[in-house]
């Protein structure tokens, strides 16, 4: 990508290089790297241990899992998307990303966040499917239909963000290059620019409403008829044993869109900086890390496959 770059007023800053500030916090570089780097091991061994699960065990060849696996694969791109830079910074004290390196980071962070919207929407309307049409579940969600929507998701996520880092490409950058995040996200890169940026800020609203808002209507229709099915249930045992096949569904969905909403629809304000840093951590760090606890710690089948994957392991030796 061909970045315009003025080196006038470059003040203390190196041409070619963007400055993250991180937390701005040094004293605290070590505590967070003791603190995340055994989130990002137990993110990634969690995420592709589902992968490889689902990948191996038949008894998870089933639409649900199938749709799980996707997602925790997507999972373990989007924290070594933003992570591992952290961690290196943090150790080495040194803040600087260049700008293809930033561009780059932004372009699949947009990407695969975008897709994770359309992912937990799939997830949701196989839910819905499932508790509220079992009779016809099968028919409707077939191999073929699995496949399309996958790959509808991961096509689809990945229009908006190429038009928007276009548009980007033709921005100057100015200096001083400085970014108050730990990675680099899109309103803070359009800061940079001492281009006129209000037309380039109204397209990314509209193309963030076009591409998020269908994926989280349909999130949110799926989960009204579930709930509106599982109150119906009679008994008791039906309503927990409805509730529980998308409970942890329901837990990952409302801490992405949570941190999500606060992060993006609270005003950009200098006081609101740190705060938003804050629960940026909810979709960058927490949400990878929860999937696969709550999928697995929650899930009989998943369980079983783990405890016959240690089983096999154990004959091995």
């Amino acid at each position: 990508m061909h970045l315009n770059i003025d080196s006038e007023g470059e003040n203390q800053t190196v041409p070619g290089v963007i400055t993250l500030l991180d937390f701005n916090r040094e004293d605290l570089h070590i505590v967070l790297f003791i603190l995340f780097l055994p989130i990002y091991i137990v993110t990634m061994a969690g995420n592709i241990l589902i992968v490889i699960l689902v990948v191996l065990d038949q008894h998870l060849h089933t639409p649900m899992y199938f749709f799980l696996g996707n997602l925790s694969f997507l999972e373990t791109c989007y924290s070594s998307n933003i992570t591992p830079r952290m961690l290196v910074s943090f150790l080495s004290r040194d803040k600087t990303i260049s700008v293809n390196g930033c561009f780059t980071q932004l372009y699949f962070f947009a990407y695969l966040a975008t897709t994770e919207c359309y992912f937990l929407a799939v997830m949701s309307y196989d839910r819905y499917l499932a508790i509220c049409k079992p009779l016809h579940y099968t028919m409707l969600m077939n191999g073929r239909v699995c496949m399309r929507l996958i790959a509808g998701s991961w096509t689809v996520g990945s229009l908006p963000i190429s038009v928007i880092m276009f548009l980007f490409s033709q921005l100057t950058l100015c200096g001083p290059k400085q970014i108050n995040h730990f990675f680099c996200d899109l309103i803070p890169v359009i800061k940079l620019s001492c281009s006129d940026t209000d037309w380039i800020e109204i397209i990314i609203f509209i193309l963030s409403v076009i591409d998020t808002l269908p994926p989280f209507l349909i999130t949110l229709t799926s989960y009204v008829y579930i709930i509106r099915s599982i109150l119906q249930i009679p008994s008791t045992t039906g309503k927990q044993k409805a509730f529980s096949t998308c409970s942890s569904h329901l837990i990952v969905v409302a801490c992405f869109y949570g941190s999500l909403m606060i992060v993006y629809v609270l005003p950009n304000m200098s006081s609101l900086s740190e705060l938003k840093k804050l629960f940026s951590l909810f979709y960058t760090l927490l949400t990878p890390l929860v999937n696969p606890f709550v999928y697995s710690l929650r899930n009989k089948e998943v369980k079983e496959a783990i405890k016959k994957s240690f089983q096999f392991i154990n004959r091995m030796h």
